[in-house]
């Protein structure tokens, strides 16, 4: 029988092993999965905690229901019945700018009633046809596209707060290539992204007609979905399903190393294990210490991938005091601005039983790739500026009835200029080692739904190997 090794028991881990585990069996190949977790509880950064009837969740609160690897994995544990969509008004988002709200628009007309962007701004936003092209082979940064294509005041309106509330990350050090292939795709494609908005929906409209779908100048779109008692299910399911034999916690793994009788040996603070594949999905950092003794520069360009640090701070309320009509997603807000908060969320808005009755709970955001010393602060220093933005931005004098800070040292991964390089390089030094995988967010999206493609993938390529030995 063969072994596999899992390393990190997060969301690319658990179902890293998941799918090795199912499609082994489907595949008539014997085949023991171990999952190394650190921390004494599985699930990484999804930890959905629960206190004092609020449910704050400490990482990602959900996926988008528009891919459908994460929606088939929900299905095969038998959770499909357990999700739980995001209410409608969480399709009403809100970009605090001048000492105002400002609801995004839509659509074309609602744009230009906005008064988010001056009208010189919408001026050169409407100019985007005739802005010039991005040189072939320049990795661009999202600051640098920004500029070019949709002038500076969008750059730092729209873009710029998007970059810190998905990426928690700096737009002038950020790939565009890297982060949002989509956007980088089209241009090349079509030479500017209103012609190919006009050119896709035309395209849209005859393939409808046909029976097929395409995709938008954004990508695909979908729902923010997650779990009435909080995104932690999928990863408790993924647990239960692999059960405690496979899943172990408190395995701290310390090296990674080529065996002699067997391809890899995997070294704990227990002992060591043997086995014919490993795959790694801790992040890239962690990954790095690991590998070190392996040969090529694997370790040196995992170390290359840097991360933003994310102090979040869970605020609750009476909702009859609040004196705000909380009927949206939530805001973010410009760096310009000069505020401590990225933005907030109105958790209570978007998804049900996140706060007790007659109450709402606030998530808001602060830190990220522009702020990494925000992550130090002392939790009354924090308490101290979300309340201060919020009474800025939504006028809430009220005190919180219920806080509770949590601190990501290393949060999301920065897929920065050069990112790309530095994937095609990991995998020409993956190419000498058969049988060693990384799975994770550090690589090809961040988002949950990018994990659970980046456990496909692993498991496909891992069966492969054996299959092959």
């Amino acid at each position: 029988m063969k072994r596999a090794i899992v390393i990190g028991g997060g969301i690319s881990g658990l179902a890293s092993a998941y799918y090795l585990r199912s499609k082994a069996r489907a595949a008539g190949v014997e085949l023991e999965v171990k999952v190394l977790e650190k921390e004494e509880r599985p699930g990484g950064k999804i930890w959905s905690i629960k206190d004092q009837g609020y449910l704050c969740e400490w990482g990602p609160n959900g996926f988008l229901d528009s891919k459908p690897q994460t929606l088939e994995l929900c299905a095969d544990l038998g959770i499909s019945r357990q999700l739980l969509r995001s209410n409608d008004n969480a399709r009403k988002r809100y970009i605090f700018s001048n000492g105002t709200l400002h609801r995004l628009p839509e659509n074309g007309p609602a744009f230009f009633a906005s008064k988010l962007i001056s009208w010189p701004g919408k001026i050169r936003l409407a100019m985007e046809p005739f802005a010039p092209g991005n040189p072939p082979g320049v990795d661009e940064t999202l600051a640098a596209f920004g500029r070019r294509r949709l002038g500076n005041e969008a750059l730092q309106k729209l873009i710029s707060p998007m970059v810190s509330g998905i990426f928690a990350g700096d737009p002038e050090t950020m790939s565009l290539k890297s982060c949002f292939p989509r956007i980088a795709e089209l241009e090349s494609e079509y030479g500017g992204l209103v012609k190919a908005m006009v050119l896709l929906a035309r395209k849209k409209r005859r393939e409808r007609a046909e029976g097929k779908v395409v995709s938008s100048v954004s990508g695909p779109g979908g729902i923010l979905t997650s779990f009435r008692e909080g995104i932690e299910e999928l990863t408790a399911s993924l647990t239960e399903n692999l059960g405690t034999d496979v899943v172990a916690t408190g395995q701290q793994v310390l090296e990674v190393k080529q065996g002699q009788s067997v391809p890899y040996r995997v070294r704990t603070g227990a002992g060591e294990l043997e086995a014919d594949l490993v795959v790694v999905a801790a992040p890239s950092f962690a990954a790095a210490g690991m590998l070190r003794s392996m040969k090529g520069q694997t370790a040196d360009i995992l170390d290359e991938i840097p991360y933003a640090s994310m102090t979040i701070a869970c605020f609750g309320y009476e909702k009859e005091r609040l004196g705000h009509n909380l009927d949206g997603f939530g805001y973010l807000i410009p760096k310009a601005e000069g505020m401590s908060t990225l933005g907030t969320l109105w958790d209570s808005s978007i998804f049900e039983n996140r706060a007790p009755e007659g109450h709402v709970l606030l998530r808001s955001m602060l830190g990220g790739a522009c702020f990494p010393e925000y992550v130090e602060l002392p939790d009354d220093e924090v308490e101290s500026r979300v309340k201060q933005d919020l009474l800025t931005t939504m006028g809430i004098k009220e005190m919180p009835e219920f806080t509770r800070v949590y601190r990501h040292e290393k949060a999301i991964p920065q897929y920065t200029v050069g990112h790309g390089a530095r994937l095609k390089a990991l995998d020409e030094n993956l190419a000498a080692l058969p049988g060693l995988l990384l799975s994770g967010n550090s690589y090809r999206g961040i988002s949950l739904n990018d994990c659970v493609s980046s456990a496909v993938r692993a498991a496909d390529e891992g069966l492969a190997y054996l299959k092959g030995r």
